[in-house]
């Protein structure tokens, strides 16, 4: 009797670990990001097709490279802009964070052919563009000097910085403007700080 009720415990819990594991399969098949969560920059993708605006009104002089012509309509698509394909590039392509500087710098060493191979069939825009825009896009990164890749880096982090929700205004690149490394002191709204004695000071006060 002993024996037999020992034989039929053991197939119920059979019969039970093999129910949850089909339940389980069930929701897997069901909700694949159940059990494979997106990855962690996933909420700001939903911000790309408008986040290359807020690039250009920080960055107003960045080139727009919009000139290209929509395969499904045949009209020249304003929408389809330089910036708008690079972060297609950085995120889609490379699987790249969107809120650290560092990383588009990698990107925009992409682009100057410093860093890694960027392969034409995998460029934003071609399939949706007559012409593919990977070389003229290298080419307009290209023209960028070190100050103005710097400014386009911190302004594509910026518009996609989660810590503050909110963008922060950044130089456009210009020639003409102050090097990037300059830092101008902040204004005193306070008495003025007195300086700290240094040794030899005391001598000062002698007659």
């Amino acid at each position: 009797m002993k024996r037999r009720n020992r034989v039929l415990k053991f197939i119920a819990t059979v019969l039970s670990v093999a129910g949850l594991t089909a339940i389980a399969a069930v929701m897997t098949l069901g909700n694949p990001s159940l059990f494979h969560p997106a990855p962690a920059f996933s909420h700001s993708l939903v911000r790309v097709d408008d986040a290359w605006q807020k690039v250009y009104q920080q960055v107003p002089d960045l080139p727009r490279e919009n000139q290209y012509v929509s395969r499904e309509t045949g009209k020249v698509d304003p929408n389809n802009t330089l910036a708008r394909r690079l972060i297609r590039y950085h995120i889609y392509v490379k699987g790249r964070p969107p809120g650290y500087r560092l990383d588009w710098k990698f990107t925009l060493a992409d682009y100057l052919g410093a860093n890694s191979l960027m392969q034409e069939s995998q460029y934003p825009g071609y399939d949706s563009l007559k012409t593919n825009p990977l070389e003229g896009d290298r080419v307009a990164i290209g023209r960028l000097n070190r100050a103005q890749r710097d400014v386009l880096a911190q302004a594509l982090a910026n518009v996609f910085s989660s810590r503050t929700g909110q963008t922060t205004p950044t130089q456009p690149p210009s020639t003409n403007r102050v090097p990037s490394g300059a830092v101008q002191p902040p204004a005193e709204s306070g008495p003025p700080r007195l300086s700290q004695p240094k040794p030899g000071d005391a001598r000062l006060l002698l007659p």
